[in-house]
């Protein structure tokens, strides 16, 4: 099975508390959330592996989704803050590592913000493109691969969105890299749940 690649980290993750799914497939994963999820609120986090993996539509059948991520300007503050009181959350990740912790960079600061308190459960989804050996490398992956990969998704002007190819640790005004979280162990009061896929899947 392709999990047994990733048994190393799976216990490092759940050596940090965090509960680990694995899956082959987003499909299988998409099953799986969607079965774990009943009749409460949700709030989504912006993230293409959520988008792609059609999240939002399966919750929305037997939840209320709260998703912000189509909205701009004080509608997008409203609905964020409305995220922010949801029951459950589910994002992504910018960089994971094979030593276990998760990274998240953020330019508004309401996912980060809603990943870390207030939940009572938190999924953290993410392909296997994701992962780096060491949590040093996947910092690097989150400011030089997916920073930059997202700005130029939202038609920013930032230099790494011009370029494509790495931070430049810029002073614009479109600039997404204002956060940078580290969750090196799951958060007192909050069930927090990676799961895998073994699958290229957002950026």
């Amino acid at each position: 099975m392709s999990r047994e690649r990733y048994e190393g980290m799976i216990r490092a993750l759940e050596h940090n508390l965090f509960k680990v799914a694995f899956f082959d497939t987003a499909e299988a994963a998409a099953e799986y959330i969607a079965g774990s999820i009943h009749g409460t609120t949700v709030g989504l986090g912006d993230s293409a592996t959520l988008e792609s993996m059609n999240i939002a539509e399966l919750l929305s059948r037997d939840n209320t989704v709260i998703a912000p991520r189509h909205y701009s300007g004080t509608e997008f503050i409203e609905v964020a803050k409305r995220a922010l009181t949801a029951d459950i959350y589910l994002t992504s990740v910018n960089g994971a590592s094979e030593t276990g912790e998760l990274v998240n960079i953020d330019s508004t600061g309401n996912r980060v913000a809603a990943s870390l308190f207030g939940h009572r459960r938190v999924f953290f989804v993410f392909g296997t493109n994701k992962i780096e050996p060491t949590l040093e490398r996947a910092i690097w992956r989150a400011r030089n691969i997916a920073a930059p990969r997202n700005a130029r998704r939202f038609g920013f002007k930032t230099p790494c969105a011009v370029k494509g190819d790495r931070c430049y640790d810029c002073a614009s005004p479109d600039r997404i890299c204002n956060a940078l979280t580290i969750y090196l162990r799951r958060m007192k009061n909050v069930e927090s749940e990676v799961v895998m896929i073994d699958e290229e899947l957002g950026l």
